[in-house]
């Protein structure tokens, strides 16, 4: 408890000096850090192929927190990668493989159990987006996802 409330009392002193610093006065104490884990806020550039249908795609991705599960860099995460993702065969839970293409895509968005990528488990993903996004928000997230190439 003793070393609970000097964590405390320091963390309100670095609170003051801040907001000297930024001439402002405090009226309120900081909010307590978030503890999950932080969520991408920018994606790279979409690229030229794409154009603006690409450029909303990467809005649209960030905006509604596709990213927080879908890494565009290859890395592992929640979800698949969406690196290099379109017009490649995509292993199947079940064991078959399908074509990452505007279809496949529309159904993973829309109906996300339809097609479970191998390692990756089932009802992870939302099944709201259908109704959530428009056909030409799923149709600029899809020319997103081409461009990660």
């Amino acid at each position: 408890m003793k070393r609970f409330t000097k964590l405390i009392s320091i963390l309100a002193g670095a609170a003051i000096v801040l907001t000297l610093a930024c001439g402002e006065v405090a009226s309120e104490p900081a909010p307590d850090p978030p503890t999950a884990v932080p969520v991408a806020t920018t994606a790279p550039p979409a690229g030229n192929n794409g154009g603006a249908a690409a450029t909303s795609g990467q809005t649209l991705a960030v905006n509604n927190g596709c990213l927080a599960c879908h890494s565009i860099d290859g890395s592992p995460s929640v979800g698949p990668s969406w690196k290099g993702l379109y017009g490649h065969k995509v292993p199947l839970s079940d064991g078959s493989t399908a074509i990452a293409d505007d279809p496949y895509i529309r159904e993973s968005i829309t109906d996300p159990n339809a097609k479970v990528v191998e390692g990756f488990p089932p009802s992870v993903m939302p099944a709201n987006f259908g109704s959530t996004l428009s056909d030409s928000d799923i149709e600029a997230i899809t020319a997103y996802i081409k461009e990660l190439e």
